[in-house]
């Protein structure tokens, strides 16, 4: 609200400068020709400050690093700034003594359109009104100073009664939008968290930053829409959220300290679902390479080792994520460490075993879930015995783009994508990029490619432990991480702070796919 008042502001300070550069014209140009009456004396200057005061306040809105709240204060300066002019110019035109009982000024009609283009606190727009209404009678005061003839003071304030009867009128769509504003924070709180920010939004909903009421503790809220997980009617929206229920339990169960945080879930009134997690501080691995490039060999099996420590908790719990892929995969500073993992969305996540895919969140009868360049042969097969080793065949995928800057297969269509990941064996990592990658780790990569499930390690445990044995990469560490950051992510590199503002916090974000 406060940047759409900024907006609002900005289109103001325009309209007052065409209607100042109006007033010049009629002033200087229009009127002495047509009536044959002379300019108003100094009222070329009047209208030229003006005009200049306007523009100056329209660059202020679109240019000046100042907060929202800042430039929309500045609109009341604009608005006192435009009551003086347009009392000195009706002293200009015409003496205070001459002025007629009854007559509107143009103080009223501004101190109206203020009131409705810059909405902020009614006790602010009361001040500022009432100030701007006694631009007149101090115009008035200030001719008597120079000798003129006026009107008495109580004459006067009669004259310039309407003026404050607006000034009054104006709080009134101040009360509204602050009213508002008030019942917009109430939707915002879901629990004990006030939503402050978007981050980002996608397929199954929106990820807010948000701020626990009571604790100087930053959270990130997933919020998932009912109709995304095929929820036709109450009944089906209810079974749902019991199901959205036991996945977001599951996740907060994983006790890995590389699987991100669940604090806390919910229902909002209209049925949409939320959980809250951890805000993090760093990048998604998707993001890492497209802004960095391939990552060396030693850094990929540091961070391999971390996805597969929480995978394998996972795992030993009887779940499957199932969509394993870089924008899931969160490399963030953490208190002192850096390049720290933390696995995030196991929305898609399944329970391996006795439980059927019908039970999970967001497996439907005939639908394949996950990311074409990212899944494992069964799963685009639509196999129903989809278990742990799916998710070893995608952190392969994962490893290979991070080793090349490349996906393992390259496709105009996920349906070509699809067909390849099923039939065409894939090139070594070592064969696509200039980097050095030992044969070790390129045979641990080729082998999670394994279109044979049985072929591939069976799970993540088994995976950590091949990782481990990939000695020529043993060289990155927390040190090493710590300089990388350093160079460059400075901004993320600094004192940790216990609250933050959103502009300290815009790298910390949650993935959102």
């Amino acid at each position: 609200m406060l940047s759409e008042q900024v907006q609002r502001f900005g289109v103001f300070t325009l309209i007052g400068a065409g209607l100042w550069t109006f007033g010049l014209v009629m002033d200087l140009v229009i009127v002495p020709r047509v009536f044959g009456q002379p300019s108003p004396h100094g009222a070329w200057m009047i209208h030229v400050g003006a005009i200049a005061v306007s523009l100056l306040a329209y660059a202020h809105t679109r240019y000046a690093k100042s907060t929202a709240q800042t430039k929309v204060d500045a609109g009341l300066w604009y608005l006192l700034f435009n009551a003086a002019a347009i009392s000195l110019m009706n002293i200009a035109s015409r003496p205070p003594d001459q002025m007629q009982l009854g007559g509107l000024s143009w103080n009223a009609i501004v101190i109206l359109i203020s009131s409705m283009m810059t909405t902020t606190t009614p006790r602010k727009i009361l001040f500022a009104s009432l100030a701007a209404a006694t631009m007149d009678p101090l115009g008035v005061w200030i001719a008597h100073l120079r000798g003129l003839a006026v009107p008495s003071a109580v004459q006067t304030f009669v004259m310039f009664t309407p003026n404050y009867a607006c000034a009054i009128v104006a709080t009134v769509p101040s009360i509204v939008f602050h009213r508002m504003g008030k019942r917009l924070q109430e939707a915002q709180e879901l629990g004990s968290y006030q939503l402050v920010e978007l981050l980002g939004r996608g397929g199954m909903g929106e990820v807010w930053r948000a701020r626990h009421r009571l604790l100087a503790r930053g959270a990130a809220i997933k919020l998932v829409r009912p109709e995304l997980l095929g929820a036709g009617n109450e009944a089906e929206a209810k079974m749902m959220l019991k199901r959205f229920e036991r996945e977001a339990q599951a996740t907060a169960a994983l006790s890995s300290p590389h699987t991100i945080r669940v604090f806390d879930f919910g229902a909002t009134a209209d049925g949409s679902f939320y959980y809250v997690m951890e805000l993090l501080s760093g990048r998604d691995l998707e993001s890492l390479v497209r802004e960095f490039g391939p990552v060396p060999a030693d850094r990929v099996v540091y961070l391999l080792r971390q996805v597969c420590h929480s995978l394998a908790d996972a795992h030993a719990r009887g779940l499957v994520h199932r969509d394993i892929k870089p924008a899931n995969i969160y490399v963030c500073r953490m208190g002192l460490e850096y390049d720290f993992v933390k696995v995030l969305d196991f929305g898609l996540v399944k329970y391996n075993g006795s439980r059927s895919v019908n039970q999970t969140l967001m497996t439907n009868t005939h639908v394949t879930t996950g990311t074409p360049a990212f899944m494992a042969p069964e799963i685009i097969l639509g196999q129903s015995d989809v278990d742990r080793r799916a998710d070893v065949y995608s952190l392969g995928c994962v490893a290979y783009y991070l080793l090349t800057g490349q996906l393992v297969f390259d496709a105009d269509t996920p349906m070509k994508m699809f067909l390849q990941h099923v039939q065409t064996p894939p090139t070594p990592p070592s064969q696509r990029t200039e980097l050095v990658i030992p044969r070790e780790l390129d045979e641990l990569v080729m082998s999670c490619l394994e279109k044979d499930p049985n072929r591939r390690p069976q799970n993540a445990e088994q995976l950590l432990r091949m990782a481990y044995r990939c000695h020529a990469c043993e060289t990155w560490d927390n040190d090493v991480a710590r300089g990388w950051w350093e160079t460059h992510l400075v901004d993320l590199t600094g004192p940790l702070t216990v609250a933050e503002s959103p502009a300290e916090s815009s790298e910390r974000s949650i993935a959102l796919h």
